[in-house]
């Protein structure tokens, strides 16, 4: 296990935080981070970054999507107490979640019992956003913005002696007979490099406007939402099933400048930086698990890890670790496949 040749495919969020638990279990072997996307390119970097897994997200067992929030949870927030949290872009966020329509719209059961504080909103609280909200819950959480985050993992990736490639591929087979095994963190690429047509896109559309007055994200109903972050404050949201549209759209912008004005009037008077759109790889469920592929050379062993939807940022340490364990089970080849 000393003279190991792992590559991990993808360097979003997703595939960023695996090659650093990879060189973590494994510090020996050779990691090789292959993508043809970086940084700004990548979707993680449109994301707003608050740690809040929605209750629809879903891996293959109630048992382990809870495990995988949690020991995510954990480690942003073991991240967040070290002298390079702000490096890395991390820090803690308080926040409100509102709904008119039902108390079980702003009940998340994976947040409960998991941050320092959830509970629901008071009557007072209720009002401290325009919309005649009738339930609510506050919560503390964590914010990462993949903007720091991103350059900070790769060079501390590149500081454990990691190599950073570009790369397109066409198919896992092109890899075979050059590693050991591979992690495949390709988010809405593996739709065709696996051919896995459960993986849909969901396109979302956000602003950046620079409000430093705002210390609070709020979520309204109608995927609205106020998120501030580091250097900007995020407005949202759309979530459009299966768009493949990768540009901004000036209905989308007005709609969005709208609901949040709406909720949040001060951000009224807040100038826009700009706009980003992402499309989301939504995969139910999410994908992480392990897979012998046959190829006319050679026999590969690969370790998905991808289609965390608008998730991924959340749940990307969690999904990470459970992908290097199965990379060990792989290579050690005492596991059933």
């Amino acid at each position: 296990m000393s003279d190991l040749n792992i590559a991990v495919i993808g360097a979003g969020a997703i595939g960023l935080t695996t090659a650093l638990e990879v060189q973590k279990e494994f510090r020996n072997a050779r990691v090789t981070v292959l993508a043809e996307k970086f940084n700004t390119d990548t979707t993680s970097f449109v994301a707003a970054g608050l740690f809040r897994p929605g209750t629809s997200f879903c891996g293959p067992t109630e048992t382990i999507t809870r495990k995988w929030i949690n020991d995510s949870y954990h480690h942003w927030n073991d991240l967040n107490v070290t002298a390079e949290a702000s490096l890395a872009g991390v820090t803690e966020l308080s926040g409100y979640m509102f709904s008119k329509i039902s108390p079980d719209i702003v009940r998340n059961s994976y947040l409960e019992g998991l941050l320092p504080i959830y509970r629901a909103a008071t009557e007072e609280e209720l009002s401290l956003c325009n919309g005649g909200w009738k339930y609510g819950s506050f919560f503390s959480t964590l914010l990462i913005e993949c903007g720091l985050y991103l350059p900070w993992a790769a060079n501390k990736f590149l500081g454990g002696n990691g190599t950073i490639e570009t790369k397109k591929l066409s198919s896992l087979s092109e890899l075979a007979g050059k590693y050991d095994a591979v992690i495949n963190c390709t988010g809405l690429g593996a739709k065709y490099l696996c051919n896995d047509f459960k993986l849909v896109p969901i396109r979302g559309q956000v602003l950046k406007v620079h409000a430093p007055w705002c210390k609070t994200f709020f979520y309204a109903e109608f995927d609205t939402y106020i998120i501030p972050g580091f250097n900007s404050v995020t407005l949202g949201g759309c979530r459009q099933y299966d768009s493949f549209n990768l540009d901004i759209c000036k209905y989308d912008y007005l709609s969005i400048q709208e609901r949040c004005e709406s909720l949040l009037p001060s951000i009224k008077s807040s100038p826009l930086i700009g706009q980003r759109v992402g499309l989301r790889p939504h995969r139910d469920p999410v994908r992480v698990e392990k897979e012998i592929v046959a190829t006319p050379t050679d026999k590969l062993k690969v370790v998905h890890n991808y289609g965390h939807g608008g998730y991924g940022v959340t749940t990307a340490p969690g999904t990470s670790k459970h992908a290097v364990e199965l990379l060990r089970e792989i290579l050690i080849g005492n596991s059933k496949m």
